[in-house]
């Protein structure tokens, strides 16, 4: 707790400002420091939890299966991220008839996608053999097709749900948008501990565990805030106007191929594992990526209220504010990495006193996914700035690239290095985080950005 409040300090003494985005800026990394420190010592209380309810197999199927499940979190068309920048720039406005407007319109349109999807589930569900797409034993089809059903179905609710988180950071509330995940991993937590104590190993109710939590708090969160705080905007049908989903989709479709990307470059990654080697495999790399994932998730605190901020301060010309914020950014950065590269020096007997000796676990794969974290780190510094600005065309083309090169890379570089192939290839197509974002970044703030790089 005394090294949690002397980083908060920390961080808080290199971006100290007496400007108001700033100080806003730094309650909410305060708030969510704090917030999502918990979530992350929970996350690490479940992997080894999890791993004695069922066995680090059994564990590795669980995340290959929500690995799938997951794709289809990115399939709101780039909804979210829409959402986001387009309200953030009504209640600039002080528009609520316009919030409202961009609330109820999405709301609608994820209810008419959620109905697209359980059709098309009902339909292909009904022909694919689960077992033969994983690579797993004939036996487990009825416990994987029953697993399959009832994550999906929850997740859908959820897809809609979680509009909620939207919306708060749009308010730039983003430790409360935090602690909702919090509360989440909190009830995931206690439910798996109960299970450990009632039930023998059942993957069936490991994925109720996990899927139903989250769905909860975003119910109740909803119902909340619409009643009191966000009453003004709350979703109404008379407020559904499908004229403004083109707004929202115009910049809402590149995000959304984006997002894409980032799908196949991180959650293709399980099952490319699953297929090159086996379960255990998927198991090690994710208590591989969870580990050195500290680093991205104090990082993404630090991150996580300038994408608004700095929408807020483009749209008002502030270029001293972003100039100064970014170069206070890169320091935090630099201090985290080198924190990284700590946890590198000891993994090896962390990792054991943490999940003890039924995961693998290699030095050279712990170096690979230091370095994927911390480049993936840097270039999210200024590709928040270019989200922020809308100008994200290029990093939409290079979206469309980085996955065709990905498959074949990882399947190559990984029959060589193994895990740690599959990290170097991710490292590899993240050229525009690393290279181009900054580049794009420069000339923006410059005025001398033309063509591509200003759309």
């Amino acid at each position: 707790m005394r090294a949690k409040i002397l980083s908060t300090k920390l961080f808080s003494n290199i971006l100290q400002s007496d400007n108001a985005r700033t100080k806003l800026a730094i309650r909410n990394i305060i708030g969510s420091l704090f917030v999502k420190g918990g979530s992350v010592f929970i996350s690490l209380l479940l992997v080894p939890l999890t791993i004695k309810y069922v066995n680090a197999t059994q564990y590795g199927i669980w995340l290959a299966l929500s690995s799938i499940i997951a794709w289809f979190s990115f399939f709101d068309i780039g909804l979210g991220n829409g959402l986001k920048n387009k309200l953030a720039e009504a209640l600039a406005k002080d528009d609520k008839d316009l919030a409202k407007t961009l609330v109820s319109t999405t709301y609608a349109i994820l209810c008419l996608l959620v109905l697209a999807f359980v059709v098309i589930f009902l339909v292909v569900h009904h022909f694919i053999n689960w077992s033969a797409v994983l690579s797993l034993p004939a036996e487990m089809e009825p416990e994987l097709r029953s697993l399959i059903s009832l994550v999906f179905i929850l997740f859908c609710l959820q897809f809609i749900l979680q509009t909620i988180v939207v919306i708060l950071t749009a308010h730039q509330q983003v430790s409360i948008a935090s602690f909702l995940s919090f509360m989440g991993n909190l009830l995931s937590l206690a439910i798996i501990f109960i299970l450990t104590k009632t039930t023998e190993g059942n993957l069936l109710y490991l994925g109720l565990a996990f899927s139903a939590t989250p769905l909860v708090v975003y119910f109740f969160s909803s119902l909340f805030y619409f009643k009191t705080k966000y009453r003004l905007i709350a979703p109404s049908f008379k407020s559904i106007n499908f004229s403004y989903s083109r707004i929202l989709m115009g910049l809402g479709v590149k995000f959304f191929v984006i997002q894409i990307a980032a799908i196949i470059l991180y959650q293709t990654t399980n099952i490319l594992l699953l297929k090159l080697y086996d379960a255990d495999e998927v198991t090690s790399y994710n208590i591989n990526y969870k580990y050195f994932g500290i680093i991205t998730m104090v990082f993404s605190i630090v991150m996580s209220p300038f994408w608004v901020a700095f929408s807020d301060a483009y749209h008002k010309n502030d270029i001293p504010w972003i100039k100064q914020t970014i170069n206070k950014l890169l320091k935090i950065w630099a201090l985290i990495s080198a924190g990284g590269l700590l946890m590198l020096l000891v993994s090896i007997p962390v990792i054991k006193f943490w999940v003890g000796d039924s995961v693998r676990y290699s030095l050279h794969a712990g170096f690979a996914m230091w370095l994927y974290f911390i480049s993936s780190s840097f270039g999210s510094i200024f590709v928040f700035f270019i989200n922020g600005t809308g100008k994200v065309f290029l990093q939409f083309l290079t979206s469309i690239i980085a996955p065709i090169l990905f498959i074949p890379l990882a399947i190559f570089l990984g029959r060589y290095f193994g895990q740690a192939g599959l990290i170097y290839s991710s490292i590899l197509c993240n050229v525009y985080g690393i290279f181009i974002a900054p580049l794009q970044y420069r000339k923006i703030i410059q005025q001398s950005a033309t063509g591509i790089w200003n759309k």
